[in-house]
């Protein structure tokens, strides 16, 4: 199972980091299309967009979680951080892969 990135391009220079392809969309247009790309990639098993990314095709990303069970949509927040009342990054990956992080500072030694 592969996955992709749908965001700004800090974002999906972030995810690159880490292994994971992604398509840079700076307007819901460029959102659309690169969400239709990776539907058509039947390896593809979750999409990650930005909020405000998916914000601009709303309607897109409900009915392909209405209607298929594959692939996995996660939305995260922006590079701004999560808007007020929502969940942050950390937490939104959590809930996706099931996988609690208890992150600690070390200090010197």
């Amino acid at each position: 199972m592969k996955v992709t990135c749908i965001a700004d391009e800090d974002t999906v220079r972030g995810f690159s980091l880490a292994g994971i392809a992604g398509h840079k969309a700076a307007s819901p247009g460029e959102a659309a299309e690169a969400l239709n790309q990776a539907l058509a990639q039947p390896d593809i098993g979750l999409i990650i967009l930005t909020k405000p990314v998916a914000a601009g095709i709303r309607t897109e990303i409900e009915s392909i979680r209405l209607g298929k069970d594959f692939p996995m949509i996660v939305e995260i927040p922006g590079p701004a951080g999560a808007m007020p009342g929502l969940k942050s990054l950390r937490q939104s990956v959590e809930e996706a892969i099931g996988i609690h992080f208890d992150l600690k500072e070390e200090g010197p030694e």
